[in-house]
């Protein structure tokens, strides 16, 4: 799928970073991942985009945070998350 800005902040080691990760893989969603394990600016940035922000990932899609994982695979089981790709 082609056309949404998909943007996820992720730690290492994050099982659920991983799950988030391989959905998007096999809907063949290409997006950017950002590293937050050791902080820094791209920590900094996730806090401000998303103040409510405690955990990984914080997936962003076309500037709307939907939330982590669970969200994700929530708004899949919807059928509201290829819609939103497709924007």
């Amino acid at each position: 799928m082609a056309g949404s800005k998909v943007e996820i902040y992720t730690k290492w080691g994050c099982g659920f970073c991983v799950r988030a990760k391989a959905l998007l893989d096999a809907k063949g969603v290409a997006y950017e991942e950002y590293d937050i394990t050791m902080g820094g600016p791209k920590k900094a940035e996730m806090t401000q985009r998303v103040p409510s922000a405690m955990t990984v990932p914080q997936i962003i899609i076309n500037n709307r945070p939907i939330g982590g994982c669970d969200e994700l695979h929530a708004l899949d089981r919807a059928g509201k998350l290829d819609p939103l790709l497709a924007a």
